[in-house]
């Protein structure tokens, strides 16, 4: 069974969170075909070595091509964010993004929900 996560991952975690959500909504809307990508969750591994960054994307069909783009992009992304969190860490996580499919899973529910 995983162990829970330290406080430095957590603050770490938090960190990543909020500035590559910034880093996402500078580039805008436009250069993801038009989609909203929404950082939802970050997991770091306990050597803060890795960042599990899971995302949500509206409207749902542009998933796959914006997955594809951030994940093309994950370079760029990481050192964009190291240069935000220099000061903070030392080694910059590796960024694997995942998809967050709970909203799709609440909006499916709430329709079967409403039948």
């Amino acid at each position: 069974m995983d162990k829970a996560p330290s406080t430095r991952q957590l603050k770490v975690a938090r960190e990543i969170q909020k500035d590559l959500a910034e880093i996402i909504r500078s580039k805008g809307m436009a250069s993801y075909g038009g989609a909203m990508v929404t950082v939802s969750e970050v997991r770091v591994s306990p050597d803060l070595s890795l960042a599990k960054v899971y995302v949500s994307i509206f409207p749902s069909g542009k998933q796959h091509e914006v997955m594809d783009k951030l994940e093309a992009e994950s370079r760029m992304l990481r050192g964009e964010l190291g240069r935000q969190v220099a000061k903070q860490l030392r080694i910059v996580p590796e960024l694997v993004f995942y998809l967050d499919t709970s909203i799709d899973y609440a909006e499916h529910i709430d329709e079967l929900l409403k039948k």
